[in-house]
C-alpha cells in the first residue's frame, strides 16, 4: 500500500489483498482521511474473502488425473486404460500446470493430433475422458473452479450406415470360421449372432454364466448385467466346447484375428470399425425384420436409452407398409380428401 501527496490531496494507491488483488486507488483531501481508508481496505481483505484474490493451483495436470484415478478411475472397469491414455494425453500437451490448461490447449492439442491423422471419433472421446476426470474431481471436492472443458463442443460425427449381414453371408462367413484353424471363432460367432452380444464379452464368458438355456452377461459395456436366452442346441453346443485344461472356466481363448481373416477370405467388406460388430448389427437388424419388438431389443441388447435402439426400428416390417399405406397420396388418404 501506498499514501503519497499529490495534486488536490492525498493519494491512496493500495492493492490489500497483495499481488493479484483487486487494486483501489481513491484520492483524499486530508492525510489523515487516507491513512483511515487504507486500514479500512486491510480490515476487508481479512474479514471478507471475496476481496482476496484466487490462490494459483500449481498442481500439474497430471496430479489431477492421478487423484482421479486413486480415488475413482481404479474401480472403473475400463479405468486403468483410461488412465493410461489420459497419462498419454496430459504428456502429449506437456503436462501443463493445472490452473494454465484451458480450452486453447486441448484444442491446439486435438489439430496436432488431426493433423496426425487421428479419427474424430478418438478425439472427442479423448475430450469426453478429461472432462470428465474434472467433473469427477470437482464432486469429490478436489477441483474448486470451474470444468475448464465443459462449455468446448464435441466434433460433429456423420454416423455411418450400419452394415449387417445377408441370409447368403452368415453361412458363407460360417464355412470360413469353419475352416479356420481356430477352434473358438466360430462359436464365439454364433453366440454373438444368437444373442447380439459384443465380441468381447462373448470371448470373455465363463461357464458359470451359461445357466437353464440363459447367458449373463456381466462384463457390459455398460457396467450393468442383462440375461439372454440361447437354443438348447447351442447351450449344449457350448457345454461342449468347453475345456477347462485350455481355457480355464472360460469357455473361449482369443480368436479376433481368426474372424478378420474370415471375414477377409468370405470378401465381405464392411465399414471401418464395424468389424467383429457386425454380428451384433446383424442379430439387431434380422431381429427387426422378422417383426420383433423394438422395445426387447433394447432389454437384449442392453441399451440404456432407446434412441440408440431406434437406429434399427426401420427394417421393421411394418415400417415400410406403413410408409406405403399412410403417406398423403396413399389410395386411402385420397378416399378420406
Amino acid at each position: 500500500m501506498a499514501i503519497k501527496k499529490v495534486e488536490g490531496g492525498w493519494l491512496v494507491d493500495s492493492q490489500p489483498a497483495g499481488r493479484g488483488g483487486k487494486r483501489f486507488r481513491k484520492t483524499f483531501k486530508t492525510q489523515a482521511e487516507a491513512k483511515q481508508h487504507e486500514a479500512w481496505l486491510k480490515t476487508k481483505v481479512t474479514q471478507n474473502s471475496e476481496w482476496a484474490p484466487d490462490r494459483r493451483d500449481v498442481r500439474k495436470l497430471l496430479e489431477l488425473v492421478d487423484l482421479w484415478y486413486q480415488h475413482h478411475g481404479s474401480s472403473l472397469r475400463a479405468g486403468a486404460n483410461t488412465y493410461s491414455r489420459l497419462k498419454n494425453m496430459v504428456a502429449a500437451m506437456g503436462n501443463p500446470v493445472s490452473d494454465r490448461f484451458s480450452v486453447d490447449v486441448f484444442t491446439d492439442y486435438r489439430t496436432k493430433r488431426i493433423e496426425e491423422g487421428i479419427s474424430l471419433n478418438n478425439l472427442n472421446r479423448e475430450h469426453a475422458y478429461l472432462r470428465a476426470v474434472f467433473n469427477e474431481l470437482i464432486t469429490l471436492g478436489y477441483w474448486k473452479k470451474e470444468n475448464p472443458l465443459a462449455k468446448l463442443r464435441q466434433f460433429k460425427i456423420q454416423e455411418n450406415e450400419l452394415m449387417f449381414l445377408s441370409e447368403k453371408q452368415i453361412p458363407t462367413l460360417l464355412n470360413e470360421l469353419t475352416a479356420s484353424e481356430n477352434r473358438h471363432a466360430k462359436l464365439i460367432s454364433k453366440v454373438c449372432l444368437s444373442t447380439g452380444g459384443r465380441w468381447g464379452e462373448t470371448e470373455s464368458l465363463k461357464k458359470s454364466q451359461l445357466r437353464n438355456q440363459l447367458i449373463q452377461f456381466a462384463r457390459t459395456k455398460s457396467g450393468k448385467v442383462r440375461t439372454v436366452p440361447i437354443s438348447k442346441e447351442l447351450a449344449a453346443e457350448l457345454l461342449a466346447h468347453h475345456a477347462p485344461g485350455e481355457t480355464g472356466d472360460r469357455f473361449f481363448a482369443s480368436a479376433y484375428s481368426a474372424f478378420r481373416e474370415a471375414i477377409e477370405r468370405a470378401k465381405i467388406d464392411l465399414p471401418k470399425g464395424q468389424l467383429t460388430h457386425v454380428l451384433r448389427h446383424t442379430f439387431a437388424s434380422h431381429f427387426m425384420m422378422r417383426g420383433g419388438n423394438i422395445v426387447a431389443l433394447q432389454k437384449i441388447l442392453g441399451h440404456e436409452s432407446l434412441t440408440m435402439t431406434m437406429r434399427y426400428a426401420h427394417l421393421a416390417p411394418q415400417y415400410f407398409q406403413d410408409a406405403v399405406k399412410l403417406n398423403p397420396l396413399a389410395p386411402s388418404r385420397r378416399k378420406l380428401g
